[in-house]
């Protein structure tokens, strides 16, 4: 069983920066696809970013240029730093390991974007 456990949420005004961080436990992390996703009231669950076990990198159109994300295997841990943050990125986010057909999923941790 893996469990993940993300944080770095909290209240960030607009144009500012906050980095998430999601440890994972286990012995798998290396091997996995890792992501981050958000879901903003009222909406679906949102797909942001992907960094597979080989390293590539992908990001949703609403946050390229803005967002990265950046894993490091010997720490088990997965981050996304955020740039330029807007009020629409307001939302609850939530780390994803993915290894097969097995998906894991963090509690989410809440970024607020607002002055």
């Amino acid at each position: 069983q893996v469990q993940l456990v993300e944080s770095g949420g909290g209240l960030v005004q607009p144009g500012g920066s906050q980095r998430l961080s999601c440890v994972a436990s286990g012995s798998i992390f290396s091997i996995c696809d890792l992501g981050w996703y958000r879901q903003a009231p009222g909406k679906q669950r949102e797909l942001v970013a992907v960094i597979t076990s080989g390293g590539n990198i992908d990001y949703a159109d609403s946050v390229k240029g803005r967002f990265t994300i950046s894993r490091d295997n010997a720490k088990n841990t997965v981050w996304l730093q955020m740039n330029m943050l807007k009020p629409e990125d307001t939302a609850v986010y939530y780390c994803n390991l993915k290894l097969g057909y097995r998906n894991y999923w963090g509690k989410g941790t809440l970024v607020t974007v607002s002055s």
